[in-house]
């Protein structure tokens, strides 16, 4: 709306006795707005817009290099031009807001149109009776009656022919065998299967789309063995090619769950399925201008028959997670902490979604839990058990003491070990590391090397690695220039006679001469 028009619509509807907020909710403005214009008079208000339409502004110096960028690529968003100046002038402090508009006056000034791809649509037949379902998931945020916010999620349905819808929900994450669970109770809510299901790439039922040949996780890849189902999965980024349940949806959330307020969820499932009943289901479609409800009487006969009862115990419900270098795994946009040293290269651990909304992760699919943390509703978050977190005040003292223990002067050894602390804070789990290796190599000159590095006033593991090393090499030396004890000589009496009669073989001298001159002896 022009300023124009705005001052002039404000000064009416102020003559006819409105009052300043009713004046800003009718008009769609803030009543700070209303107040300024009330304060001009009309030639003070002409003065200023003039002014506004030839008022310096801060991007006009780099106009004709803007102007250069949206010549050569008509497409280029204002944000993406903001970057762009940004990298041009380091220095340059601008909005991102301020570029937006200046790039929009660009636009018009020099008939510049943003050109956008348009994607070409074709409406296409129904499918026939029995023939496809598309399934997609959602979540929406509930009012409870207390006043708090809850996130629950669900998995919706709709059978492509006739519209005729299924809907479940949860007040946690699905986990794949909530997906499991979920079908069959859809097909006995059905009372058949569909020949073909269509779903989106989600993680709880497709690893990779793989050109076509589908990689899907363990559990729903038997799943779809035992039910013998054929799937279809959309594109990445394409929700128009399953528009039928990208709308039923929009339907559930803003027909079923907008300004309702949630109880449970067992009685926001009853709900859900009686707003079916009246609603979802009994209403007319405005695409095929009948009650779904009626059209699924017939195309119930072309489903298939539900043949056997799946077992859900026997489907495993883990999912796992790569652990990041951080000892932190993903999971639905936030971080949880595991215990420290968990972390190995391309290491995966289970987790396992409970029914009260806690987060299990084991490193063994039927191992123990390494961690329990509650899921947190909100994104970006770091979920932290302080357990895992690595104890920095009573871990060095614990530490100290441990290694004065290798020491036979055990009261001496710490006050050795307290100096060191004190002198090197911020080394100190090195500096006891190394004291403890030197002590292994020599464990016998460890307490001599301890009081000549007293003695001599040095408190360093490096100093005291040297110190021992030479304690070591000077006994070594004593015990060298030490006359050896004399070894008593065996008399000959004492070995066997046999040896002594033993004779070696005497070959003939003739045999010898014979070699030499190249003949073979005898």
């Amino acid at each position: 709306m022009e300023k124009w028009k705005v001052y002039m619509e404000i000064y009416q509807l102020k003559q006819q006795g409105f009052r300043v907020r009713r004046i800003a909710r009718k008009l769609g403005i803030s009543r700070t707005t209303v107040y300024k214009y009330l304060e001009k008079s009309p030639e003070e208000m002409s003065a200023w817009m003039a002014s506004t339409k030839t008022r310096y502004k801060k991007l006009d110096p780099y106009e004709m290099l803007i102007h250069t960028w949206l010549s050569e690529h008509p497409d280029l968003s204002s944000s993406q031009i903001h970057d762009w100046l940004r990298e041009e002038n380091p220095t340059l402090q601008i909005g991102e807001s301020t570029v937006r508009g200046y790039v929009k006056g660009l636009r018009e000034k020099y008939n510049i149109p943003k050109v956008e791809e348009k994607r070409v649509y074709e409406a296409i037949p129904d499918p026939p009776m029995g023939r496809q379902a598309q399934v997609d998931f959602g979540q929406t945020v509930q009012k409870t009656p207390e006043g708090k916010e809850i996130k629950l999620y669900f998995i919706s349905f709709v059978l492509s022919h006739s519209r005729f819808k299924y809907v479940e929900w949860l007040d946690r994450p699905f986990t794949t065998k909530d997906v499991i669970r979920t079908h069959e109770s859809a097909f006995q809510f059905y009372g058949g299967i569909p020949h073909e299901l269509v779903y989106d790439q989600d993680s709880l039922m497709v690893v990779s789309e793989n050109s076509g040949d589908l990689i899907l996780t363990g559990e729903f890849q038997a799943y779809r063995e035992e039910r013998k189902l054929v799937l279809h999965v959309c594109r990445k980024a394409d929700p128009e090619s399953k528009g039928r349940i990208e709308n039923v949806v929009g339907f559930i959330k803003k027909n079923f769950a907008k300004n309702r307020v949630f109880g449970g969820i067992d009685q926001w499932n009853e709900q859900c399925i009686a707003w079916l009943e009246r609603t979802g289901n009994g209403k007319v479609h405005n695409t095929t201008k009948k009650r779904p409800v009626e059209v699924f009487a017939i195309e119930k006969q072309h489903l298939r028959l539900v043949t056997k009862e799946i077992v859900l115990s026997n489907v495993d419900s883990s999912i796992t997670r790569t652990v990041r270098k951080d000892n932190t795994i993903l999971y639905l946009s936030n971080r949880y902490s595991v215990p420290l040293g968990t972390y190995k290269k391309d290491k995966d651990v289970y987790i396992e979604v409970t029914d009260e909304s806690h987060l299990l992760v084991r490193e063994e699919k039927e191992g123990s839990v390494i961690a329990d943390h509650i899921i947190c509703q909100e994104k970006g978050r770091l979920i932290q058990d302080r357990q895992h977190k690595r104890d920095r005040t009573k871990g060095i003292p614990a530490y100290i003491a441990s290694v004065s223990k290798q020491f036979e002067e055990v009261e001496l050894a710490h006050e050795f070990l307290t100096e060191v602390h004190s002198r090197y804070p911020r080394y100190i789990r090195d500096q006891l590391q190394l004291i403890s290796k030197a002590i292994k190599t020599a464990p016998e000159f460890a307490c001599e090397a301890l009081k000549e590095c007293m003695d001599r006033g040095l408190y360093s593991a490096t100093e005291f690695s040297d110190i021992i090393l030479y304690v070591k090499r000077q006994r070594q030396e004593d015990s060298a220039q030490a006359e050896p004890e004399k070894a008593p000589i065996k008399p000959l009496e004492a070995a066997d006679k046999s040896v002594l009669l033993t004779k070696p073989k005497i070959r003939d001298m003739n045999d010898y001469f014979a070699i030499l001159q190249g003949g073979i002896p005898n």
